[in-house]
């Protein structure tokens, strides 16, 4: 298979498994990993989840040889994530997440956190889960990968945090007046290089003036702030 074609499968394995889709997801991962070393954890991923441990445990063992050859760092924090999957290893997870923040992988390190978080959604440790799940929503809104962020605005949804409501008075008033500004437009939509172009800022100015907000307000990810009526 062509180069482009494997990037192709894995960029389509990756969009279907962010959908939930785990069969076509399955599908298209495993092409590419016959290939491209690196789309095996998201294979083992999808196998875990379709309840296929042999075809997981399998494609785990390549994936560790091929670790132990390649020598990557952050191959290391995925091998580690691929091991917490099959051996259910909360402490594994952790684990994987210092090594993706070790070797700078922060979309990485959101997946896992999101694995993390439906972990202990399902074991009703909810406020633990709404702490990782913040993080990873976090990461992916930043990163632009909006797929995985609704799914983790999802996981979070299924913890019992409400992600739609109305900004408070009280709240709106501990806001700046150039906050409030900057959170008006950021509800519509607008990104930060447009409401930096409307305002007279700079962008990296605009997302200090979010990252200052967002607590004053109580959510985490921009998601939420359009869900808010902003009188």
């Amino acid at each position: 298979m062509p180069a482009g074609q494997v990037w192709a499968q894995w960029a389509l394995g990756l969009l279907e498994l962010a959908r939930g889709r785990y069969e076509q997801a399955a599908d298209h991962l495993a092409r590419a990993a016959r290939q491209q070393p690196a789309a095996t954890p998201d294979l083992v991923e999808v196998l875990v989840r379709l309840q296929e441990p042999e075809r997981a445990r399998a494609a785990h063992d390549r994936f560790a040889l091929w670790t132990t050859a390649a020598g990557q760092p952050w191959a290391q924090g995925l091998l580690a994530r691929c091991r917490a999957l099959l051996e259910g290893d909360e402490q594994g997870f952790a684990t994987a997440i210092d090594l993706h923040q070790a070797a700078d992988r922060p979309f990485d390190a959101a997946r896992t956190r999101l694995l993390l978080g439906e972990r202990l959604r399902r074991e009703r440790r909810k406020q633990e889960a709404r702490t990782v799940l913040r993080e990873a929503a976090d990461t992916f809104e930043r990163l632009g990968a909006l797929p995985w962020l609704e799914r983790a605005l999802s996981e979070l949804r299924a913890t019992g945090e409400s992600l739609a409501r109305s900004a408070d008075v009280a709240s709106l008033s501990r806001l700046t007046p150039q906050e409030l500004q900057v959170v008006r437009l950021a509800a519509t939509g607008a990104s930060n290089k447009e409401i930096a172009a409307q305002l007279f800022l700079s962008p990296r100015t605009v997302g200090h003036h979010l990252y200052k907000a967002y607590p004053k307000l109580g959510v985490t990810t921009r998601t939420e702030l359009a869900g808010l009526i902003l009188s």
